[in-house]
């Protein structure tokens, strides 16, 4: 008899843990199914469930809710489970890893740039990622896709198809480059570097120099890679290089394969067609066969229109936080340049940092940004300020509009990271229709989500 109630015991409470476990497994996702349908909601009322460039596409019929694609997002809080399926919660952090897409195992996600007939911010492109104006290309950011290594494999894709466009326009007029490659950065520098192989004659034209946006990241910024390859040097063989070390490839080429790269220049305008164009700069006007635009999104800098903007404080990009020890500095800004110009500062001795962000939650950073902001707010060494506006800079102090009223923080620098005011103008200025526009019948972007990029 005692042996029959031992049994019984021992099944009793194996029976009970696992009730337990079921009830604990079903709460823990009841609460999360929960909280990513609050999120959407949150984000929906921001505006922050729209993409900036390319974002994940599900089909619903497929996806059985598993929730493997959110875990393996590196940027986190982009996808939740709504409803039993997996959505897009937090779009405009999508930078397009593709991660999800891998760890899906029914093969319901692929990344993307969705219906790009409805978005005016992404020019129309056909395969070779030529616009509707003849002779004139795209390569990079400005085509919706982020991450360094879409970019080098977009420009020397770009570059390839100008080169056979090239063949069946007749010889070479000596007169005339064969290509401007308007910006220096990963696109432009992988379409340079592409043509220099095929034995084009270009130039590359940029602002700043060798690495285009990467110049402007944070000293000692952490950058992550996918498996690329970077033409006439090969594959990089880590998978995170620090800004430093990516400017020292890039700077290696420039000199190694004799780039013609044309710094401090901005270019105004394109005129012409194909086999015939005039790239008009700052500086000079280069006539030229074919033009491929490999611009960032960012274009330049927002400005916030207060009085004292104007103050030699003022500045619109850290180039070295170092050099602000012992300082009272001001960031504006929400997205991941400006927290990671406020988290630099914050680890210099003595400085005093404080992050105002309009809104009243920092939603647009990367999941590792945010990971590592929270603990520097938590102890204190940076000062987070949502829902804020600066109103007035002036030479001692910043006045911010507050929730509860004015807000006067004692101030000497001031660093705008609102983001930028994007190329499009330029490129509309230039004859360029974007996917809002009425479409030419030759163009086909419907297929530009399966780009090799």
């Amino acid at each position: 008899m005692e042996a029959f109630f031992e049994k019984y015991l021992i099944w009793g409470l194996v029976l009970a843990s696992v009730v337990t476990g079921v009830w604990v497994y079903l709460r823990n996702f009841r609460a999360m199914r929960s909280s990513a349908a609050r999120r959407l909601t949150q984000n929906q009322e921001l505006g922050m469930d729209r993409p900036m460039g390319q974002y994940p596409l599900v089909d619903s019929g497929q996806c059985i809710g598993c929730g493997t694609c959110v875990d393996a997002c590196p940027e986190g809080d982009v996808l939740g489970i709504v409803s039993g399926r997996a959505m897009v919660i937090n779009g405009a952090r999508c930078i397009g890893h593709g991660k999800c897409a891998e760890a899906c195992p029914v093969g319901a996600i692929i990344v993307g740039l969705g219906d790009v007939t409805k978005r005016d911010d992404i020019p129309q492109l056909d395969a070779n990622r030529q616009t509707n104006v003849p002779g004139l290309y795209v390569a990079g950011e400005l085509s919706g896709f982020a991450l360094i290594h879409n970019a080098v494999n977009q420009g020397a894709e770009t570059a390839k198809a100008v080169a056979q466009s090239l063949k069946s326009t007749g010889p070479r007029d000596t007169g005339k480059l064969d290509l401007v490659i308007v910006g220096a950065g990963p696109a432009g520098m992988s379409a340079g570097l592409t043509a220099c192989e095929l034995g084009l004659s270009f130039v590359v034209l940029d602002q700043q120099g060798a690495g285009g946006t990467i110049l402007q990241y944070p000293r000692r910024k952490l950058v992550m890679v996918q498996p690329i390859t970077i033409p006439t040097y090969g594959p990089l063989k880590k998978l995170e290089y620090r800004k430093e070390q990516l400017l020292e490839i890039w700077n290696e080429l420039h000199k190694t394969q004799g780039l013609d790269i044309r710094v401090g220049v901005r270019v105004t305008g394109v005129e012409g067609s194909d086999g015939n164009f005039r790239v008009m700069t700052s500086g000079e006007t280069v006539s030229c066969r074919k033009v491929i635009l490999a611009l960032g999104r960012r274009g330049s800098p927002r400005r916030l229109n207060v009085p004292g903007e104007d103050l030699p404080k003022v500045a619109y990009k850290l180039i070295d936080a170092e050099a602000y020890t012992r300082r009272r500095v001001l960031v504006v800004g929400g997205g991941d340049s400006a927290v990671e110009a406020a988290m630099g500062l914050a680890h210099q001795d003595g400085c005093v940092v404080t992050l105002s962000y309009r809104k009243p939650d920092l939603l647009r950073i990367k999941q590792r940004n945010a990971e590592r902001i929270a603990p520097l707010i938590e102890d204190g060494r940076l000062t987070f300020l949502g829902a804020t506006n600066v109103t007035a800079i002036q030479e001692e102090v910043v006045t911010l509009k507050g929730p509860d009223g004015p807000i006067i923080l004692p101030n000497d620098e001031v660093f705008i990271m609102a983001g930028g005011i994007a190329p499009f103008g330029l490129l509309r200025q230039m004859g360029v229709r974007f996917g809002g526009d009425q479409k030419d019948d030759v163009l086909l972007h419907a297929g530009a989500g399966n780009h090799s990029a």
